[in-house]
This record gives structure tokens, C-alpha cells and sequence, in this order.
């Protein structure tokens, strides 16, 4: 089966003006409210490993 993708030639997806600056505000503090909420991410921890002798 082929898969179908329609290109579209479009220059912004939206409504026809520019956002009003209260239109803004909300949308960066949902942002923000987003991020607090995502959970910090931890850096991986390397395990210390020991170089066994080898017995002769």
C-alpha cells in the first residue's frame, strides 16, 4: 500500500492577524505552568566498578 502526504502551502497556521499581547501573555504562562509541572530530569549516574586482579 502507498501512503498519501499532502503538502500544504501555507505560510502560518492560524487566525488571519498577529496574537494580542493578552493573547500572549496566557499562552506563556500555560507554558510555564507546563514546565513546573514536568518533572526535573536527573542526570544518569555512573556506576564505580573495581578492576579485579587476575589471580596468577
Amino acid at each position: 500500500m502507498k501512503t498519501r502526504k499532502n503538502e500544504l502551502d501555507v505560510d502560518f497556521i492560524g487566525g488571519v492577524g498577529s496574537l494580542t499581547k493578552d493573547e500572549e501573555k496566557r499562552i506563556s504562562e500555560v507554558i510555564k505552568m507546563l514546565k513546573s509541572k514536568k518533572s526535573p530530569t536527573r542526570k544518569p549516574t555512573r556506576k564505580l566498578t573495581t578492576k579485579k586482579k587476575a589471580a596468577a
